[in-house]
């Protein structure tokens, strides 16, 4: 596990947590995350026009990732108090319910342990981090954005599909890959897998090291 203040790693234990949310006042995270695939992301301040946009597409896409079994939070150095005027305002004035919670971490505590307080953008407000987190709890890939650039929430649910794609059937996704779309094969690891790919009738086969398949083949 990373430091508290450093940044997290992929393959590392997400640190656990206690937290007010803007669902709980006492929400623990590992044990809210159950058996779920988890996208833990930050915003710089609330009652701001790109974090907004966002939070708001989260809460559009919110049935597709709940489908996947994955759970949101977001998470800023906001207080509960503010977290909870600006829910009000987007649903308001944009019409839009935030469905997942939202941590306020005013002291700071949970964004250092994550890593997402960067002194060279801001000393006070968290950047936009994105972290996804598999059910056992070990953070998978990490994205980091500029406050002045927004995600794409499109590729934050292709890319935790694709990983849960790639444990379930024990393959890789190439390029631009979506659901529904041929898988890399794993690499062959005899003389005689080697010459079983070359043959294989029901595999897009570029060569011995890149085989494409049905994920299920």
């Amino acid at each position: 596990m990373s430091e508290p203040g450093s940044l997290p790693r992929i393959g590392d234990q997400a640190p656990d947590f206690q937290a007010v949310t803007t669902l709980d006042n006492n929400l623990g995270f590992s044990v809210w995350q159950e058996q779920h695939w988890v996208v833990l992301f930050s915003h710089p301040a609330d009652f701001t026009p790109v974090c907004s946009t966002e939070l708001m597409e989260f809460a559009r896409r919110y049935d597709e990732f709940k489908k996947k079994k994955i759970k949101l939070i977001g998470i800023s150095v906001d207080s509960i108090h503010s977290h909870l005027a600006w829910l009000e305002n987007m649903k308001e004035k944009m019409g839009v319910t935030i469905p997942y919670p939202m941590v306020a971490d005013p002291d700071m505590r949970i964004s250092q342990l994550y890593g997402m307080i960067h002194p060279g953008a801001s000393t006070t407000a968290t950047v936009r981090a994105l972290f996804i987190i598999d059910p056992k709890r070990v953070i998978r890939a990490l994205i980091y954005y500029p406050m002045n650039a927004g995600r794409n929430v499109e590729e934050v649910l292709r890319l935790v599909t694709a990983l849960q794609t790639a444990d379930q059937y024990s393959c890789a996704t190439p390029v631009n890959w979506k659901e529904g779309d041929k898988v890399v094969a794993p690499p062959p690891k005899t003389v005689e897998e080697v010459a079983e790919r070359l043959s294989h009738p029901e595999r897009e086969v570029k060569d011995f090291y890149l085989t494409l398949k049905d994920p299920k083949a």
